[in-house]
């Protein structure tokens, strides 16, 4: 038998019930936001965004943002974006779940996540990790030889290997120490 809405007789509003079930937002979404948010933040105050992550870890769900600058980053830069992108987030970042907050400059093991990070540090090592299996493996090391028809091109072992940008999934340099100009 169906359950039928009782009409409101009483002449007084309805009261409004908040749903308990709230729409989780996919992390790639989440990231694209935050970059959109992020980005001019950082550019106004003279820094790079270099890579926004958003996943799960032991101590709970963790949006991280790195930002660098030439000279590198100091923890009034990490303290001041963090405030200014806090308060931005809050307004304009809907998740659906509670998150920390990381600002950090980037380390020695700095992302490498758009295709100007390929060709600015050109020369240098770095890892990588691939979606899909080229040859065999979806992990790489090497250095990097720049870009070539949407293609990372990097000298493992003596050969030159061809990795699709777009299928990878992670690219971080190896004992970066803070130059190549932002």
């Amino acid at each position: 038998m169906k359950k039928q809405k009782r009409k409101n007789t009483s002449g007084r509003p309805e009261p409004q019930v908040e749903s308990a079930v709230k729409t989780v937002v996919p992390a790639k979404v989440v990231v694209e936001r935050v970059k959109e948010i992020a980005g001019p933040l950082c550019e106004s105050q003279g820094l790079e965004l270099v890579h926004v992550e958003y996943h799960h870890e032991p101590r709970g769900l963790i949006l991280r943002i790195y930002i660098d600058k030439p000279g590198g980053v100091q923890l009034d830069d990490c303290v001041q974006v963090s405030r200014e992108l806090g308060d931005a987030l809050d307004i304009y970042l809907e998740t659906g779940k509670a998150y920390n907050l990381e600002v950090s400059s980037p380390g020695s093991d700095r992302p490498l996540s758009k295709e100007s990070d390929y060709i600015r540090f050109k020369g240098r090592t770095a890892m990588l990790k691939t979606v899909k299996a080229l040859d065999g493996q979806k992990n790489f090391k090497g250095v990097l030889l720049g870009i070539k028809d949407g293609n990372v091109q990097m000298e493992i072992d003596n050969r030159i290997a061809s990795i699709p940008l777009q299928d990878i999934t992670k690219g971080r340099l190896v004992n970066y120490n803070g130059d190549n100009r932002c």
